[in-house]
């Protein structure tokens, strides 16, 4: 795809390796449609796109015959000269005679210079020679009370949506955000963290809480995409993927978005908590976090977000929480179980290699996300 800035704005144009591959049937769902509407506007791309199509030795003698029978029947009907003439009869009918503002008839300028002439008033002596009182005459007040015009500036300033413009941009953004940030995984994230501290805290656990969050935290960023792209869980999952901005470029940003919530609220959650003594830090879960949110979504690009992450989220909770939680679910125990999985620069390094290979396994796997999932 070739983009230019000619002039004002952006131009958007299809290149020959664009219309090769929508010609043989390879371009991805959202490219094929945006090449479909932009020739309808664009007489050259509309050519190559053409040329490329008849250059395919499947789809050449297809549409040269449907091109002939097109013409044979144009040639049998005869040229539609009555509709063109219907057509120019009705855009010079007065209905249309106002322009772009709408119609315009002919006592409509005589109502409105009625409507917008000022009231003509005799002068104060006119008025007393003829006996006439001054009240009578005297003009009725047009000022709006004072809230009213409060009523007026906020209509106007909300636009005609009745909301103001901060609070539409905010709507706005948490919803480009996805669902996982306005449904219940927001409310299981909060959930989660005030549970850790409350039972650190307030419950008088302490330490013991830490190693529970530990291995807890990895696996929240997980439901959090899973709720984040697909046909199960966005209304709008045919219109958004059928844009360009859909597939697997969407996907990722609304996984950013719950990256970037869920990373600072369990981390400053596990600085909070008491320290346990010999155990991994409070951002040793990062690199586990990512290595398992990168391998659900490429996972996700053969079996849908949803079968990625739960199938992710299963072997992480039957490889690294059942063995950690063999001594005891909490306390010293959980810790000295779940340490191996954290600690040391070799178990992160292999974490960090994890997320590279699932993140070039991703990136090999871009195009499947231009496609709908199967249910």
């Amino acid at each position: 795809m070739s983009r230019k800035r000619p002039g004002r704005g952006p131009a958007w144009h299809v290149d020959a390796e664009l219309a090769a591959r929508y010609a043989a049937g390879t371009a991805a769902e959202s490219d094929a449609w945006s090449v479909e509407k932009h020739v309808e506007a664009c007489g050259a791309c509309a050519a190559l796109v053409s040329s490329a199509a008849r250059a395919v030795p499947e789809t050449g003698p297809l549409l040269a015959g449907i091109r002939a029978a097109v013409l044979e029947r144009v040639a049998a009907e005869g040229p539609p000269e009555r509709a063109a003439a219907e057509a120019r009869g009705a855009v010079n009918s007065p209905a249309y005679a106002g322009g772009p503002e709408g119609p315009t008839y002919g006592n409509a300028g005589a109502a409105a210079s009625t409507t917008a002439s000022p009231r003509t008033t005799a002068s104060p002596a006119a008025r007393a020679s003829t006996g006439e009182s001054p009240a009578a005459h005297t003009a009725p007040t047009t000022n709006p009370p004072a809230d009213a015009r409060t009523s007026a500036t906020h209509t106007t300033a909300a636009g005609a949506t009745g909301v103001s413009p901060r609070l539409s941009r905010a709507v706005r953004v948490l919803w480009a955000a996805g669902p996982a940030l306005r449904g219940a995984w927001a409310v299981a994230l909060g959930v989660v963290v005030l549970g850790a501290l409350g039972l650190s805290y307030g419950a008088g656990l302490g330490a013991s809480v830490r190693p529970l969050l530990l291995v807890t935290a990895p696996v929240l960023p997980l439901a959090g995409v899973a709720l984040s792209y697909g046909r199960h869980a966005d209304p709008l999952y045919e219109v958004v993927t059928s844009t360009p901005s859909g597939g697997l470029r969407l996907l990722l940003v609304r996984a950013a978005a719950v990256l970037g919530v869920s990373v600072p609220a369990l981390t400053l959650a596990g600085a909070a908590l008491p320290p346990a003594a010999g155990g991994p830090g409070a951002a040793a879960w990062l690199l586990p976090g990512l290595a398992l949110t990168l391998a659900a979504l490429a996972l996700g690009s053969f079996v849908g977000s949803r079968r990625g992450a739960a199938a992710v989220g299963g072997a992480w909770a039957l490889f690294v929480v059942a063995p950690a939680t063999v001594g005891g679910p909490a306390g010293a125990a959980l810790m000295a179980g779940a340490a191996p999985y954290f600690s040391g620069p070799a178990v992160q390094s292999g974490w960090a290699a994890g997320a590279l290979a699932c993140a070039l396994l991703l990136a090999a796997r871009r195009r499947s996300f231009d496609h709908l999932e199967t249910p």
